[in-house]
């Protein structure tokens, strides 16, 4: 039987999973959503992901993406990028590259030990003096991105772009580390950026609350 359309394995909270959703619903995409816990994946994700992680693509030619940045470029370029994510990429590709390079690596690494200290460090006083040492650290890029939103209300320019939606899921899991503590940071720009996008209509329709999918299920169109 063949299929209607586009399987799409998620998970809400993912930021991974986040953004590529971003990106089908700004690509105009319709896809088969299908939710799943990360403590109970199901045989027909697992056959589909080699490292089992989401998100997860597969399309109707029976192709399979599983990295959030290809999913992103798949769609964008599959539709020809209606909003125009990709108009800063095109001009400035190499300076887009080095910050998605950045922000995937060290500043995910810096995102991670400081909020979930406690899974890389051997006692509660070890794990305390990562995570001080991994926010200041990633303290750094996102200064960056406060100091490159004075010129222009967005990383794409005067418009959001790829650059945004790429990150806006990791800033906002360094925010919701503490929320307090990141609001008393001198990042006036950053600050306004990210409300706006946790404001926004497509934020909230990509963070809907979705059952697991289970065999069977009635499609769960996106």
């Amino acid at each position: 039987m063949t299929q209607e359309w586009p399987i799409f394995w998620s998970f809400r909270r993912c930021p991974y999973a986040m953004r590529a959703r971003l990106a089908l619903k700004s690509a105009g995409i319709t896809v088969a959503l299908r939710e799943i816990l990360l403590r109970d994946k199901p045989d027909a994700f697992l056959a589909a992901s080699k490292d089992a992680t989401v998100p997860v693509l597969e399309l109707k030619d029976g192709r399979v993406i599983e990295e959030s940045l290809d999913i992103m470029f798949w769609a964008l370029q599959e539709t020809g990028d209606p909003a125009g994510w990709l108009s800063r990429w095109s001009q400035r590709k190499q300076d887009t590259q080095a910050f998605l390079d950045v922000l995937d690596g060290e500043f995910k690494t810096d995102l991670d030990r400081y909020k979930y200290a406690s899974r890389y460090a051997a006692d509660t006083q070890s794990a305390a003096e990562l995570s001080n040492r991994h926010r200041a650290s990633g303290c750094k890029f996102l200064k960056r991105i406060d100091t490159r939103l004075s010129n222009k209300s967005f990383l794409n320019g005067y418009s959001a772009g790829l650059e945004d939606y790429a990150a806006l899921p990791f800033v906002r899991q360094f925010w919701i580390a503490d929320m307090k503590w990141f609001d008393d940071q001198n990042w006036p720009f950053l600050q306004k950026w990210l409300q706006t996008f946790l404001h926004s209509q497509v934020f909230r329709d990509v963070m809907l609350k979705y059952k697991p999918w289970v065999p069977g299920a009635t499609p769960i169109i996106f």
